[in-house]
């Protein structure tokens, strides 16, 4: 399935799958805890260029732009609409230790395209492979730079030449790698990701590094892409969000063992705990408390209570709520279940690459 290990550039990763970039979630508490249950990578939270250059110390510095030793490889997703800006802001976040830089052209969130960001450059090449040109020349030769695309704007054969345009140029200016999500920014996360899509990609271009993403909500799933697609990593994005068992179990289903019955209460328990833990470290206790409120939406999907759970969750203000919540709902040890996947619902108001400081 992987016959060898992840390159990104001079990177070498052991194991092919991690954490994709998702605004609100690939935070640096969790891509810790994501690390420590597997996961070969992790790229942070989708940045804007200015946000980076306008930070420089202090609280929102050490909340986006967080990294220590246990977070590496680790790359940074950048997102803007400026050539310059994006240099500038790529060598800034390399300065702060960022093993690689990835570029989002894929973002199909509505404000984002209306400003000319995200995948708004799979329609217009030229701009693309301006900022790609900026940022390579930018960076230092050892610091690979890699993109996120969608498979083009729509549908139309003008958008996909568009795209083959973008990822032909890309490789001429020394991308090291690209990660594709198999539908097209006008589909956003409907219909099913286009799987065959990424296997004809990797027919066209056996010899480049291409990693997978859409749709890889299990680890059963993962695995069945890879297998298909011929796709040399994995970037696991929802799937992984209130679930970092996601990354034990597909290590597992790849060295042939049975996948481990899903966590127990008391295993989820001492999961949510290490998690504010970390948030605490990261965002004070009192505000951890609205960070894990958000995650333990996704948590609460593997309680047998969870619809329950949901509705609790919405009235916890304070870091006694958060160990009156623990101590009432994971008192007793019960069986798990698997995260489902997202409703429908979820996948209509999904808004992975826009936070409130997108400008």
């Amino acid at each position: 399935m992987f016959n060898t290990p992840l390159s990104i550039g001079k990177l070498r990763i052991a194991f092919p799958a991690g954490l994709g970039a998702l605004a609100g979630y690939s935070d640096w508490p969790f891509r810790v805890l994501c690390r420590r249950f597997g996961a070969g990578f992790a790229v942070a939270e989708v940045l804007l260029d200015r946000f980076v250059l306008s930070v420089t110390r202090g609280k929102k510095a050490s909340r986006f732009i967080r990294l220590d030793d246990e977070d590496h490889p680790c790359g940074a997703q950048l997102m803007g609409d400026d050539p310059q800006l994006f240099a500038k802001a790529a060598r800034n976040l390399m300065e702060r230790g960022f093993d690689w830089i990835d570029i989002n052209f894929a973002c199909p969130v509505k404000k984002v395209l209306g400003k000319c960001r995200g995948g708004w450059f799979l329609a217009h090449p030229r701009e693309a492979l301006q900022t790609v040109a900026s940022v390579r020349e930018a960076l230092p030769p050892q610091v690979p730079l890699t993109l996120k695309l969608r498979r083009g704007l729509n549908d139309s054969p003008a958008s996909q030449e568009r795209f083959f345009e973008v990822v032909e140029g890309a490789w001429d200016q020394g991308v090291a790698a690209i990660t594709v999500h198999p539908r097209t920014v006008m589909q956003r996360y409907r219909p099913s990701a286009d799987w065959e899509f990424l296997r004809r990609l990797r027919q066209r271009w056996p010899d480049r590094v291409m990693i997978g993403s859409g749709d890889l909500f299990t680890p059963e799933l993962a695995c069945r892409m890879a297998d298909m697609t011929g796709v040399d990593g994995l970037w696991i994005g929802r799937g992984a969000v209130g679930y970092p068992w996601f990354f034990r179990e597909l290590e597992a289903i790849l060295e042939g063992r049975p996948i481990p019955p899903p966590p127990t209460l008391f295993q989820q328990r001492a999961v949510l705990e290490e998690h504010f833990s970390l948030a605490a470290t990261a965002y004070g206790p009192e505000r951890a408390v609205s960070v894990m409120r958000n995650f333990s939406f996704q948590y609460a999907k593997l309680h047998p209570r969870g619809s329950e759970l949901r509705k609790t969750l919405v009235q916890l203000k304070s870091s006694e709520d958060w160990r009156d919540y623990l101590r009432v709902w994971y008192a007793v040890d019960l069986p798990g279940i698997r995260k489902p996947p997202p409703a429908d619902s979820e996948n209509a108001s999904d808004t992975a690459c826009a936070r409130d400081y997108s400008g």
